[in-house]
């Protein structure tokens, strides 16, 4: 992205505004200089047993798997987001949308984690939902409005005083005026390159007529990239979506997005979407299109009503039932699950809240033909509806992979993270 007229006002804004409500806390500052924060040494640990963990695993005995498959409670992690495998060693870092990451470590190289602590409680995090690691070992992560990176955070995560540095500063990933509660936990992934991509939801159901081209101009609602940990080259890197909540690159380089829908138009549309990434500057059709739905006019967006489609914009490789809100998708990078998952994405669906039946709470499965594009998507694993009650059991956000083969599914309903490995032949 070339810094245009649109741009420098906004971020000019935004750099007044993050004097005020969104300024720094003093402690970042004490620890770029490696100074002691005076915070309490003793994080206390979250319980891993008792009444909590075995309602959990009663719960697990309800979700069905194909053939072969288990499911396991693998960490009571509260909140628990988007995750972050550690390259080296057997720590998990887990975002939250609440103030706190949480550091879980497997100390005996288990199928359970061995205890989980929030990591770096001297800083005051906001919104930290997206984890990810460069392959040198830097945790990033990604708040509403500021990135932070920290240098062998799976070696230095037992005292509450960490290595930190700045990517992006506070109210300079987006402008501060267009921050908000809504579609503002971000997810971030690093390529191979070293270049960190970010997403950044919309915070509307629709954006208003005067919001669309300051947003494809800052990249809210699409993905930004940029060069790497000194937070330099920022670029719109695609642009034309609602709420891409989930992101993934391959070993192979390809990029996924997933992209929740607009809310407010019936049961069953606009559907959700599975896109491919393929190069910078990519439009993937919204406002104008939600999937193949034509959201500009709609009751949704009838301000929209003479918008003109995008020229050359992209339609989604999957199509997913509306509402059930796609969040994480990951490659499944292991070898340890039969030969039709190698190579393939797992997408989790946190599940419905604007239906008027429930639907999703479920691991869909959507395999990368040999060309690289999609086939069709498949339930993984479902039953974290209870389909008797109606309510909810587990609300899935993501999906990660572990050394060993078997996944990684992180729940912020009942706050926990579960491990799911093939036994059969």
């Amino acid at each position: 992205m070339k810094i245009n007229r649109l741009t420098s006002l906004a971020f000019a804004v935004a750099a007044l505004g993050a004097t005020t409500s969104f300024a720094q806390d003093a402690n970042l500052s004490t620890l770029q200089r490696m100074g002691n924060t005076a915070t309490n040494m003793n994080i206390p640990a979250i319980p891993q047993e008792g009444k909590n963990a075995d309602a959990i695993r009663a719960n697990l005995k309800k979700v069905k798997l194909p053939d072969g498959f288990k499911i396991d409670l693998y960490a009571v992690v509260p909140d628990a987001r988007y995750m972050a495998v550690a390259p080296s060693t057997n720590m998990l870092f887990v975002g939250t949308r609440k103030t706190s990451v949480y550091a879980v470590t497997n100390r005996n190289n288990g199928d359970a984690a061995t205890e989980v602590k929030a990591f770096a409680p001297s800083i005051k995090f906001s919104n930290p939902n997206g984890v990810c690691f460069t392959k040198d070992g830097f945790l990033v992560v990604a708040e509403s409005n500021r990135i932070l990176h920290f240098p062998a955070a799976e070696y230095f995560y037992e005292g509450p005083d960490v290595a930190v540095g700045v990517i992006v500063p506070e109210g300079k990933l987006i402008p501060v005026e267009e921050q908000s509660f809504n579609h503002t936990g971000r997810v971030c992934k690093v390529a191979s390159d070293g270049k960190i991509y970010v997403t950044l939801g919309q915070p509307y159901n629709v954006q208003p007529k005067d919001k669309v081209a300051l947003y494809e101009d800052v990249g809210i609602g699409g993905v930004v990239r940029y060069n790497g940990l000194d937070g330099s080259g920022r670029m719109v890197y695609a642009k034309g979506m609602r709420n891409p909540a989930g992101l993934t690159i391959g070993p192979k380089g390809d990029i996924w997005t997933t992209d929740n829908q607009v809310d407010g138009l019936g049961d069953d549309i606009p559907p959700g979407e599975l896109n491919k990434l393929s190069k910078a500057g990519e439009h993937f059709g919204f406002p104008y299109y939600n999937g193949r739905f034509k959201v500009a006019g709609s009751p949704a967006a009838e301000d929209l009503k003479d918008m003109k489609e995008p020229a050359g914009h992209i339609f989604p490789q999957v199509e997913f039932p509306a509402h059930q809100a796609q969040l994480g998708v990951a490659h499944y990078t292991g070898k340890a699950f039969p030969a039709k998952y190698q190579n393939g994405l797992f997408v989790a669906s946190h599940g419905s809240w604007n239906r008027t039946t429930p639907s999703g709470y479920l691991i869909n499965f959507v395999p990368i033909k040999a060309d690289g594009n999609a086939g069709p998507s498949e339930v993984f694993a479902d039953g974290f509806l209870d389909k008797v009650t109606g309510r909810a059991l587990a609300r899935p956000v993501d999906v990660a992979n572990l050394p060993d083969g078997s996944i990684l599914v992180s729940d912020d309903y009942a706050g926990a993270i579960y491990r799911i490995s093939y036994t059969g032949n």
